[in-house]
């Protein structure tokens, strides 16, 4: 053995090494066969739907992986002496969310609430240390039971934040020992929330709110959501609607909306833009939020105007959104003079009003905005794609192609492409390819592929239950393909779809498949609570971060950090990127394994699975 292995590191390195540099790979070597003993490599064909190939011989796989040890050894000696003694995190890490350091803001001179703001730039207090769950978690709940059923150890809620006022759907909890349970939809609810979507409805003008989807209302953002009963409703409607709700320490709309498997997103109306582009929603709604609408001249309208599409709908429901006036002849009360003004340089229609709620239609005619005085005027030059940027007191969005009413989404696909600036092609050619992908994919998210002497998955094993996952993440979207995929398939998930900010942006065009998602930069944070995602999948994510050379490790902590316990992570990448990333798996406690597609390529995946680990 011993021989064999100084013959094949004379191969790899040459036979004009000194001796004392041969003897010292040859340690790295058997290091590295301890730390990696595990992830031994599986042949995978992603290909061909159905059975998988046979794994390989060990002379075979042996010869493939003799070109990928050079880089390994590098690697081990670059990585091993920094990493070899990753611990926990200490328990003022539990619920640990960067970029959110209002004492870090403050001293860098954020201020008049900017320091609640996003500023990642401000809070460079990252530790290479695992975010370890709170003594009393537990595993969520499969769907849909996880929808109205959560374990209390699970979230940061107080009992006295449990039982305040709060929001309509706030207060549609219940508290029983160490759980949390949520009123079914299939109840009939004494605050109503399918009466108060059915109101809408009927405002709108609409017969219920079935017919939400039939008029065009695929995507609804739902800024500070509560604990996203609304929400809830309207996915079961086949709305996709999207919580966004400002950074809170404690009783977080985001968190609870995510832990119930409700697609959310931390987002701030306070100096930036939301990471969305423009004319991305078909409505936009607030109850009882707590966003002081008319606040800095109005910039925070602007904004709800501008992820809005042309005859999108907005939604306020709270007492300061309507003046309560009594009058001799029965007259509806009006909304507050502040809002209704700036509503009309916005060129919004004040459709309908009932008691709290008032709704306003955006306009169709980008026309308008030009043709009145009075009126707030579009921003000049190209729209540019929302990453956080500040906000602004112009119209956007007025020249674009995706200018469009939302009750005209055109059925011709020539028109869809063109808009979106894909090539048919390419876009079912990506479809096809996942379809197969997320097939294959499936069979293997099972311990079986972590034993010692793995089974392959068959066709005579039964697939994992189509709801062991709910809240997915993916972390390169592309066109959406990967969530489409899952969708066709009757897998019961929802995918956030990220688009990096230096990849081609396509995240209009997944916005209108009827899907989540937000631009990101993955050198930063990602705004969310820990332990909020089942699975995360990159498909050259790596290769991407390797173009802005950003720190892999970084980005490891950061999924491990948002990831569940048990949960899983797929990266697909070049073999080179993928080997250093599943020797720095192993080192963060990850359950890891390369598959190999052969098809000739480069290409690997990397299947991983996190531990559950208290200490």
């Amino acid at each position: 053995m011993r021989s064999y292995w100084f013959n094949k590191l004379t191969l790899v390195f040459g036979s004009r090494l000194p001796l004392n540099w041969l003897l010292l790979c040859l340690v790295s070597v058997f290091v590295l066969i301890k730390l990696l003993g595990s992830s031994s490599s599986i042949a995978f064909d992603l290909g061909i739907s159905g059975s998988l190939r046979d794994q390989y011989s060990n002379y075979r796989r042996l010869k493939e992986h003799e070109a990928s040890d050079y880089l390994q050894f590098k690697s081990l000696s670059f990585n091993a002496n920094r990493l070899a003694d990753i611990g926990l995190c200490g328990k003022n890490r539990e619920f640990y969310v960067p970029c959110y350091n209002v004492s870090a803001n403050l001293l860098a001179g954020y201020k008049d609430g900017e320091e609640f703001d996003r500023h990642c730039e401000a809070s460079q207090d990252q530790q290479h240390c695992l975010v370890r769950p709170p003594k009393d978690y537990k595993i969520p709940l499969s769907w849909p039971t996880g929808r109205d059923i959560i374990w209390s150890g699970n979230v940061k809620l107080s009992k006295e934040q449990f039982l305040s006022s709060g929001s309509m759907t706030k207060r549609l909890m219940l508290l029983e020992e160490n759980q949390i349970s949520f009123h079914s939809d299939d109840e009939l609810l004494v605050d109503g929330v399918k009466d108060y979507s059915r109101l809408i409805a009927e405002l709108i003008g609409l017969g219920s709110d079935s017919e939400f989807s039939q008029a065009g209302l695929h995507n609804v953002l739902d800024i500070g959501c509560g604990f996203g009963s609304f929400g809830a409703h309207l996915l079961s409607l086949n709305v996709m609607a999207v919580c966004t709700a400002a950074y809170e320490l404690t009783g977080s709309q985001v968190q609870v909306a995510l832990e119930r498997g409700l697609p959310a997103v931390i987002g701030n109306f306070i100096s930036k833009q939301l990471p969305f582009p423009s004319l991305s929603y078909d409505m936009v709604h607030c109850a009882q939020c707590g966003i002081i609408w008319d606040d800095k001249g109005g910039l925070f309208l602007i904004e709800v105007d501008r992820v809005l599409k042309p005859g999108g709908y907005v939604v306020l429901t709270s007492p300061s959104s309507a003046q309560q006036l009594s009058s001799s002849n029965g007259k509806k009360a009006s909304p507050s003079k502040p809002i209704e003004e700036f509503s009309l340089k916005l060129c919004w229609n004040l459709l309908a009003q009932h008691e709290e709620t008032s709704i306003w239609q955006k306009t169709t005619d980008a026309n308008c905005y030009t043709s009145r005085k009075g009126v707030i005027r579009p921003c000049e030059g190209e729209d540019v794609q929302s990453y956080y940027r500040p906000l602004v007191d112009c119209i956007s969005g007025t020249t674009s192609k995706r200018w469009a009413p939302v009750n005209n989404r055109s059925s011709d696909n020539l028109i869809f492409f063109e808009v979106h600036g894909v090539h048919s092609d390419d876009f079912y050619e990506d479809m096809d390819f996942w379809r197969s992908a997320v097939n294959n994919y499936w069979s293997l998210l099972s311990p079986l592929i972590f034993s010692d002497h793995p089974k392959r998955p068959g066709d005579e094993d039964p697939l994992p239950p189509h709801n062991m996952l709910r809240n997915v993440m993916d972390m390169n979207a592309h066109y959406g393909g990967f969530s489409a995929a899952l969708q066709e398939s009757g897998k019961s998930v929802w995918v956030m779809n990220v688009v990096p900010t230096n990849a081609r942006n396509t995240l209009p065009l997944i916005i209108e498949r009827g899907f989540a998602g937000v631009m990101h930069d993955w050198c930063e944070p990602f705004p969310t609570y820990t332990r909020t995602y089942d699975m995360l999948h990159g498909d050259g994510i790596l290769s991407e971060l390797s173009l802005l050379r950003c720190n892999i490790e970084d980005l490891l902590f950061e999924m491990d950090r948002i990831l569940r316990p048990e949960g899983w992570v797929i990266l697909s990448d070049k073999v080179g990127l993928i080997e250093q990333t599943r020797m720095l798996a192993s080192q963060i406690r990850w359950e890891a394994r390369v598959i190999d597609p052969e098809n000739g390529s480069d290409q690997r995946l990397l299947i991983c699975q996190k531990p559950f680990v208290r200490k």
